[in-house]
């Protein structure tokens, strides 16, 4: 199966480099499990994204952990359920969420984590980043914690993390010498 490229972030829309990142997600798209329909992109960890990925931490744009992340995503949609109840406006489907994981993980929870994107797939994107829990931990949370998954929740911070893996749109990706 796989997955058309979702709607992204309106600023990602808007940048010259929104067509660029989009083929790269398709392009560099592999199953997210051994013999798992879905289909993920896969990153080195670049400095452009490690750069992101700190902002966001400091900006306290950062979940860490899948169950802490599902019960956040939980708590949005709720809210959103209830806002269109009230409004009589229809608000359309926009990744506004981003799940990185780590290449290390087990496939119990790699089917955790695809239950929980086909539950949210139109608001949440998710790339594995072509590293250990013990060094994106330790990049966001310190020397010593682990972070098998981090959830990016202000649209801003995925905006700014999901252009980290184009560049400035002269390679059709993130840097393979960082």
């Amino acid at each position: 199966m796989t997955q058309a490229v979702p709607r992204l972030p309106r600023s990602v829309e808007s940048d010259p480099r929104a067509e660029l990142l989009r083929r790269w997600l398709a392009e560099n798209a592999q199953p997210l499990r051994p013999g798992g329909a879905l289909r993920i992109a896969t990153t080195p960890l670049s400095d452009a994204l490690a750069s992101a990925l700190q902002r966001a931490r400091s900006s306290g744009r950062v979940v860490r952990g899948l169950e802490t992340a599902e019960q956040v995503l939980a708590v949005e949609e709720h809210g959103q359920r209830l806002a269109d109840r009230r409004g009589d406006g229809v608000r359309g489907a926009r990744v506004s969420r981003l799940l990185l994981l780590t290449s290390d993980g087990a496939d119990r929870f790699h089917r955790q984590v695809e239950a929980l994107l086909r539950r949210h797939t139109a608001r949440v994107l998710a790339i594995r980043v072509d590293a250990d829990a013990d060094t994106l931990g330790a990049l966001l949370f310190g020397a010593g914690r682990r972070a098998r998954l981090v959830l990016l929740e202000h649209k801003e911070a995925v905006a700014e993390a999901l252009l980290a893996l184009v560049g400035d749109g002269a390679t059709s990706g993130p840097d393979p010498m960082a």
